[in-house]
């Protein structure tokens, strides 16, 4: 007799060998996990497309090449009736809710939906770059009695994100800066909704399934809870002065100074420096520089613990660039969606090309065996 033929699987395994493309991971120095995207972010001329480009297809794109993908971001700027009619239904639930169940839906009207192929799935992450942030703009404004304000086919991927969720253009400096943000937020190794995407792309399931489990994932607050933790805490500080004593006061009850540590990085999260300038321009254009101020004073105060690898990662900025362009608090996780949808769609590609069933052994630690009892004995 034959032995059955068994699925490739992880099993017991401690994750993935490869991290996805344009990725290299390092603990030690504190080397990004995003090393081509982090790089060409120090460039003004650098943008979130081509960031997208180089995920997706493994090399910053030539001027005509960024042009065709920027018209395909462009095109895929809409959502079908139903779905707003499921955000209308859902609207009084939380951002990420409605978002994961919009995901979901969107599953059901997207002509490639079982197609698996590398090709089609690529044209889909491409779509649902397009169709997260619409989403998120889209139930902002339902929730809040508005209408949906249509996409800005002049505006780049950020800028018309902005001008979706608030109304109006926003500045140069704003834009940038989301822009940069959403650079810094595009891929990061092998972090819970990522592996998540692959857990459920090993299942030979489809990539909206896959983003779905993703954002259901960073919808979990020991993820991606971060940036909106940061802002309360400056918002508890209230003044530059009183940091110092508010680290003193964490510290001696052994309670955590959010913005600070990264499971990956022992030295600063190199995301963060990238973010730094710009918060401090925007603070000053949007006069509020308090907040900016207040977050320096928190990096000093930490100082004496960067030893201990208890340094400020890239959601201790992150958090007042939302705050200071007005976006609701609850809308901070949400945004890091919006910027994380081609970095999971390429790990669902990687995944794809040698898929493995990721099947992890677990150690049972319960009782020993014991004798069944009737019920009428017990």
């Amino acid at each position: 007799m034959k032995t059955p033929k068994r699925s490739k699987s992880i099993a017991g395994s401690r994750g993935c060998t490869s991290i996805a493309r344009a990725s290299a991971s390092s603990r030690g120095a504190g080397a990004n996990c995003s090393t081509a995207a982090i790089r060409f972010t120090i460039s003004p001329s650098a943008r979130f497309e081509e960031t997208c480009y180089l995920l997706l297809k493994g090399e910053l794109p030539e001027r005509a090449q960024l042009d065709a993908f920027d018209a395909e971001l462009k095109a895929a700027r809409m959502l079908p009736a139903a779905v707003y009619d499921i955000i209308r239904t859902v609207q009084r639930a939380h951002p990420m809710d409605v978002l994961r169940t919009a995901v979901s839906a969107l599953a059901a009207f997207d002509p490639e939906v079982a197609d698996k192929s590398p090709e089609a799935t690529l044209r889909k992450g491409v779509r649902l770059t397009s169709q997260v942030p619409m989403i998120v703009a889209a139930h902002e404004h339902i929730r809040n009695g508005r209408a949906p304000v249509p996409p800005e086919p002049s505006l780049g991927h950020a800028a018309n994100f902005l001008y979706m969720l608030k109304g109006k253009a926003p500045s140069a400096d704003a834009a940038r800066l989301m822009d940069t943000d959403m650079i810094l937020h595009a891929e990061h190794g092998s972090n819970a909704s990522s592996f998540t995407a692959r857990v459920v792309a090993g299942t030979e399931a489809n990539l909206h399934a896959a983003v779905t489990a993703a954002i259901a994932a960073l919808s979990g607050p020991a993820h991606g809870g971060a940036a909106e933790n940061v802002m309360r805490m400056a918002q508890e500080i209230g003044d530059a002065s009183k940091a110092g004593d508010y680290v003193r006061r964490k510290r001696a009850n052994k309670e955590p100074v959010m913005g600070f540590g990264h499971r990956v990085y022992r030295a600063e999260d190199p995301r963060a420096r990238h973010m730094r300038a710009g918060v401090e321009r925007l603070s000053h254009e949007m006069g509020q520089p308090q907040w900016y101020q207040i977050l320096e004073a928190l990096v000093e105060a930490m100082k004496p613990y960067a030893r201990h690898g208890v340094n400020v990662n890239v959601d201790f900025y992150a958090g007042v660039v939302y705050f200071l362009n007005d976006i609701a608090e609850d809308l901070f996780v949400p945004i890091f969606a919006v910027g994380r949808v081609p970095g999971w769609t390429v790990q669902v590609l990687e995944q794809m090309e040698n898929n493995i069933l990721i099947r992890p052994l677990t150690l049972y630690s319960g009782p020993g065996p014991r004798a069944y009892v009737p019920i009428e004995k017990r």
